[in-house]
């Protein structure tokens, strides 16, 4: 697998099910996280549609999101994890997306959420996919994107005890937020924390920036 990039639909196809059941509770232990989607479904909620993008098929950032108030949709690529997460939550919406071509018309979103999911995609597309983010917020809107930190890519063939391809880039923070600075992004926080106990052991990283009220 070394120098291609997996098929990132088929591998959450594949561990759909398995990422639901491990990953459905996760925010109850994550004080962190939580008190960052507190704030930024206050902020963004307000004025308009919230969307988790790469949702996952736990649905469980999209569920704490519509808990806080939001008027929010997760997406995601992966038609397996939107069926899963329609299931694990009835009451939500789910749809398929991929967040280089976003089924959403130009500012149409007051803010969007990437939870680890921006991660699976060749540090080459990231600027295409601030573009698309960019595109489908209403000026002022909000972007809130979470990273594994490090450097360079990981990878593995072995998902949950499924014969999967994975692959993810690591930023550093610095890289980060120039990236998406350079994305026509203001910066509002720049955060990092270390993982919890049970977490896979990497640098969580965080950034909240704004689009221009102008753009």
């Amino acid at each position: 697998m070394t120098g291609t990039w997996p098929d990132i639909r088929a591998a959450y196809d594949t561990v759909a099910r398995d990422y639901a059941a491990a990953f459905a509770s996760e925010l109850a232990a994550k004080p962190f996280d939580r008190a960052l989607l507190d704030d930024f479904a206050q902020a963004a909620g307000p004025h308009g549609p919230i969307w988790d993008v790469g949702c996952g098929a736990a649905g469980h950032v999209t569920r704490y999101l519509a808990d806080c108030g939001a008027d929010v949709v997760g997406v995601d690529l992966s038609p397996v994890s939107v069926e899963v997460a329609r299931l694990c939550q009835p009451q939500l919406r789910f749809d398929i997306a991929d967040m280089r071509a976003l089924p959403a018309a130009d500012r149409a979103l007051a803010g969007i959420v990437a939870f680890y999911s921006v991660i699976h995609l060749p540090k080459a597309e990231v600027d295409l996919v601030l573009a698309e983010f960019l595109r489908v917020l209403q000026p002022g809107g909000g972007l809130l994107i979470a990273m594994h930190g490090g450097s360079g890519e990981v990878e593995a063939s072995d998902w949950f005890g499924r014969d999967v391809d994975v692959k993810a880039s690591l930023w550093s923070l610095d890289e980060l937020a120039a990236a998406i600075e350079s994305g026509g992004f203001a910066i509002r926080r720049r955060l990092a924390r270390q993982p919890y106990p049970d977490e896979n052991p990497t640098e969580r990283l965080y950034v909240w920036a704004d689009t221009s009220a102008e753009c």
